[in-house]
């Protein structure tokens, strides 16, 4: 099969164009649309996995369609989709930074793939990201200090700063990675409560987990399969777990005194 002309791909890419701007967009034609300018750009050598050396007009707007890929994932949900478009993208971002302008949605998806990493707890990688940014962009940009402000949060242990922060992200496609993030926050605060009290009150559980009412506690309770006493949630006796479980908040503390006298010793 003959490579397109460019001709052809503008018009592929205007018809994408077009359906994108729809209010709601058919994503499901979106993505067909989608595959077929992929295919197409790969044939047109647009995308950088070769020697040859597009001219400007083809980079921009090769990295037009990959910007339209990466938000038609988030709508999608589909985190490997995702994943795929920010690794072809991210080369017009970067290997490209001086040669074309900065799109408008450069720091917006750059800090997004950011915050995906951290709502999947990679956060060696999250910081392999981070190198490779500008170093102003990591203090004035917004899209950027959102997301280190959360993983500051994250290594803080303050959780509560994390789910303060839903209600003030920076662009309306954040909340699918937040979401992620404050359920895996959540799971993590109840596991520790399962393992550190015997029963807590409702109320005093929906506000230990950030719920803003008692019927999405619910739905998260069901799930964990907690049983209620009157006005409590109930969990597991402690005294039947398996000592190996876990060690009590004691066991730690005096461990950790331990540990220190035993460096005061060697200094």
């Amino acid at each position: 099969m003959a490579a397109p002309c460019l001709k052809e791909v503008v018009s592929m890419y205007q018809t994408l164009i077009k359906e994108w701007n729809k209010k709601p967009a058919d994503l499901e034609k979106c993505g067909k649309l989608l595959s077929g300018m992929k295919m197409s750009l790969i044939k047109f050598s647009f995308l950088p996995t070769s020697n040859n050396k597009p001219s400007q007009q083809e980079l921009l707007l090769a990295r037009d369609v990959l910007e339209i890929g990466v938000q038609w994932s988030i709508l999608k949900e589909d985190i490997p989709s995702f994943e795929r478009y920010m690794a072809m993208l991210k080369p017009y971002y970067l290997d490209y930074r001086g040669i074309l302008e900065d799109s408008a949605y450069t720091y917006q998806l750059l800090g997004l793939n950011l915050l995906s990493l951290l709502a999947q707890n990679r956060l060696a990688e999250f910081h392999t990201e981070l190198e490779l940014l500008p170093a102003k962009e990591l203090q004035h940009n917004v899209y950027i200090k959102h997301s280190v402000s959360l993983e500051q949060y994250l290594m803080e242990g303050s959780y509560n700063k994390v789910f303060l922060a839903r209600g003030n992200v920076p662009a309306e496609n954040y909340h699918f990675f937040m979401n992620i993030l404050l359920g895996t926050l959540r799971d993590e605060i109840a596991t520790c409560m399962e393992k550190s009290y015997q029963k807590v009150s409702i109320p005093e559980t929906t506000r230990m987990l950030y719920f803003e009412g008692e019927k999405s506690m619910k739905v998260f309770a069901d799930k964990r399969g907690w049983k209620t006493e009157g006005n409590f949630y109930v969990f597991e006796d402690l005294s039947k777990k398996d000592a190996t479980q876990g060690i009590t908040s004691y066991k730690i503390t005096q461990h950790m005194l331990e540990y220190a006298k035993e460096l005061e010793r060697i200094v």
